[in-house]
């Protein structure tokens, strides 16, 4: 545990109990704050009750009279939207609000730091698409070349649930849009930019208020080396604002669109091959097609992205090479759960916007594609490419028909998982790919994006064997 620091003495108000909020109940006890907490799930009041903390309700009159700072959990609205009403009233009351991130940052740094050879740093990950694999990807890099390396934030563990860092040692944090718009503090060693694509536009106000959140990661303090993704206006915009000037090291460019030329410093993937460049010469070179965990272009987007943090850290391109051969990738993640007959399947339940989908779609050939679900903002025009690599759509969700209208590519309305995964296969042919990539979120049929990737892995290993 990350005991918070500063608040000593202080009370404290917790709003939203799940893992991160009742992490920060606890970081903040063992800081020597008060913390006084609030859900409106009566069984999450009970849990940390029954961890002595108290519950407060936080919008009677005179609820913040005494409190310190509201630390609030990602999922609920600050601003867009509207304002949570205990939020509401936090700020009439004058009272600063922040989240468990703000928390970390502002706690990590220790008095024992003195006494290290090496003061521990912090790897941050954001963007739309590819944070969590970029995430993990840095972290098996790191524990392949023997650092001690912690994951946490939207992946792993939460944020301050884990240890103290030892001399040397790297945090790496996946950081949402929610998370970043809201930290007080934000001090990252060096931070990631993966990309930007529309996402929880209604929590953001829209684009502008989306990349505002994500660029704060950039801005509070500024990162010691930023890799960025300039393949978006977002990303050049960002990169531009960072560096000093053309050959300014202190802002690695990250593209898998074209090759980048200047005197930075440079990673890309273009075919298949990631290459450095510095001063404009070439660095390294590292041949991803047949890296199994890796594939297609958005996953290189990913490599190239851990490479230049791993590179930011001191870590030799040799031993990024061999680390990337060893990593499994993640669940619900172009994860390959099976194949027969010479038919391939792929769960990618975590495609849940249009822009994940269609990165998934380019990476295969011949895809009898399973999509649908609870359709995002925006619609389905940026799958207008899919006919190229797509055999048939099999369309699941409640809005099923209405999904399949939209699409370009023959598509059948099929509703459920089970009818789905068994039309597919039973069309398929050898060569084909049975691919799950929604293109859209899993609320209408699922609790969460992996529970309807363990839903399609099941009815897959059913039918398989």
């Amino acid at each position: 545990m990350i005991p918070v620091q500063g608040m000593q003495g202080a009370r404290v108000a917790v709003l939203g109990l799940g893992r991160s909020g009742l992490s920060a109940a606890r970081a903040l006890r063992a800081g020597g704050a008060e913390a006084v907490c609030w859900d409106d799930n009566p069984r999450a009041r009970e849990a940390v009750e029954a961890e002595g903390f108290a519950c407060v309700e936080l919008t009677k009159q005179g609820a913040f009279d005494d409190i310190a700072r509201l630390i609030v959990s990602p999922g609920i609205p600050h601003l867009y939207p509207a304002p949570n009403p205990v939020i509401a009233a936090a700020l009439a009351a004058g009272v600063p609000v922040d989240n468990d991130i703000g928390l970390f940052f502002q706690s990590f740094a220790t008095s024992d730091w003195n006494m290290f050879d090496v003061a521990p740093r912090v790897v941050a990950v954001t963007g739309s698409n590819g944070k969590s694999t970029t995430s993990a990807l840095i972290h098996h890099i790191l524990e392949h070349a023997g650092r001690n390396s912690q994951l946490a934030g939207n992946i792993g563990r939460g944020v301050l649930d884990i240890e103290p860092a030892p001399s040397g040692g790297v945090v790496v944090l996946e950081l949402s849009s929610y998370q970043t718009d809201l930290a007080r503090s934000l001090t990252p060693d060096v931070a990631v930019f993966t990309n930007l694509s529309p996402d929880h536009l209604d929590r953001h106000a829209g684009m502008g208020g989306y990349f505002a959140a994500k660029r704060r990661l950039f801005a509070e303090g500024g990162p010691d080396r930023a890799v960025i993704g300039v393949d978006e206006k977002e990303g050049a915009f960002l990169a531009g604002q960072l560096s000093e000037g053309a050959v300014d090291d202190r802002v690695i460019r990250v593209s898998v669109a074209r090759k980048l030329t200047g005197k930075g410093w440079q990673v890309f993937a273009r075919k298949g091959f990631l290459s450095e460049y510095r001063n404009g010469k070439q660095a390294a070179s590292i041949d991803l097609r047949s890296v199994a965990g890796l594939p297609g272009e958005h996953n290189h987007q990913n490599a190239c992205s851990a490479y230049a943090a791993c590179r930011a850290l001191g870590i030799a391109p040799k031993v990024i090479e061999v680390a990337f051969h060893s990593f499994g990738g993640l669940p619900h993640r172009s994860q390959t759960i099976g194949e027969k007959d010479g038919v391939r399947f792929v769960n990618d339940s975590k495609a849940t916007n249009v822009d994940s989908a269609a990165k998934a779609l380019a990476a295969f050939k011949n895809i009898r594609w399973i999509c649908g679900g609870l359709e995002k903002e925006g619609g389905l025009e940026g799958l207008a490419d899919a006919g190229q690599t797509v055999r048939k759509a099999y369309v699941i969700g409640r809005e099923a028909a209405g999904f399949a209208m939209q699409l370009e590519v023959e598509a059948e309305v099929c509703t459920t998982m089970e009818r789905a995964v068994a039309q597919a296969i039973a069309e398929a042919e050898a060569g084909d790919v049975v691919l799950l990539a929604p293109a859209a979120a899993s609320f209408d049929q699922y609790d969460s994006f992996e529970k309807r990737g363990d839903d399609f892995a099941a009815q897959v290993k059913a039918h398989i064997g």
